[in-house]
């Protein structure tokens, strides 16, 4: 049996987007690391929304 044509394979996944803080001193948009999980076109989607909206947001000055 393809796995890819099995039932289990072809259920819905939702999208999974995670958040990890790692060092609550760093500003919010520096600090942590992100895990996206499901459906290759929902990550892609995910990511592109992402890139968007940080497209909009003012550049931090260092």
């Amino acid at each position: 049996m393809n796995i890819a044509s099995s039932p289990l394979s072809q259920a819905y996944r939702p999208l999974r987007v995670v958040h990890v803080a790692e060092d609550q001193r760093q500003p919010r948009h520096t600090a942590g690391r992100m895990v996206i999980s499901g459906r290759m076109a929902d990550v892609c989607a995910e990511l592109d929304r992402l890139i968007a909206l940080e497209n909009r947001q003012p550049a931090y000055a260092n």
